[in-house]
Formats: C-alpha cells, sequence, structure tokens
C-alpha cells in the first residue's frame, strides 16, 4: 500500500497541486500495481527558505519549480517497476504541467505489510 508526499514551494494553483498529485496517483496504480482507490497522498507547499535542494546536485540544474516526491510502499519493489515509475512521472509532469525532468526528484522507500496499520490501531 503505498503512501505519497510531495514537496514544492508556494505559489502554485490548487488545479497545478491536484494534477500532481493525480499524476503520483496514476503512475502508483498504473506502473506500482497498487490496488485502485489506494489513494493517500499529502502535498506539502513550503516557503522558498524550507525547501532546501542542491541546486547543481549530480549535474542537474534545479529551479524552484523543484518537487520532490517519496512514496513509501510495499508494491513495486523490483528495479523495473522502480525506473519505469521514474519516467512514468517525469513524462506525465512534463506534459501535462510542463514541469522540467530535472526538477523533479522521487525517492521510493518500501517497507512491510506490518509497518501499516490503516485505522482501529489494528495492523495490516
Amino acid at each position: 500500500m503505498p503512501f505519497a508526499r510531495i514537496d514544492l514551494n508556494k505559489g502554485k494553483t490548487t488545479a497545478y497541486r491536484a494534477t500532481l498529485a493525480d499524476v503520483v496517483y496514476q503512475g502508483i496504480v498504473g506502473v506500482l500495481k497498487a490496488p485502485d482507490g489506494d489513494r493517500f497522498i499529502v502535498v506539502n507547499e513550503h516557503e522558498p527558505e524550507n525547501l532546501i535542494y542542491a541546486p547543481n546536485f549530480l549535474g542537474f540544474t534545479r529551479t524552484p519549480d523543484f518537487i520532490l516526491i517519496q512514496v513509501t510502499s510495499t508494491v513495486g519493489n523490483d528495479k523495473e517497476s522502480k525506473f519505469a515509475f521514474y519516467r512514468y512521472i517525469a513524462d506525465e509532469l512534463g506534459s501535462k504541467l510542463g514541469v522540467r525532468p530535472d526538477d523533479i526528484m522521487i525517492n521510493m522507500v518500501f517497507v512491510d505489510k506490518s509497518d501499516w496499520s490503516f485505522g482501529n490501531g489494528q495492523p495490516w
């Protein structure tokens, strides 16, 4: 079951943030193969001084439009799925929102099913 956190600088519209969340969700379901309806996403907007990143680390050129996406999941933990997810996100955010690929950083965290409780203090 995936949970996504999306961090970006303040200033984007509600529609932009909704599209960003939709693209991540579609990648989680379509590429990582999570069940449809498993939609848990937090979009965090930050003052520029609170989203700290290296603008040129590893040869990328990051701008104030930088987006950090972290997905914690029990599904998609193989190299092919991860790489396909990265490509899907970059392609879709580029085509739907005009986000430059250099401004997208993705981090995947994989956990065991026992690391989740979906409610009532019960393990999954």
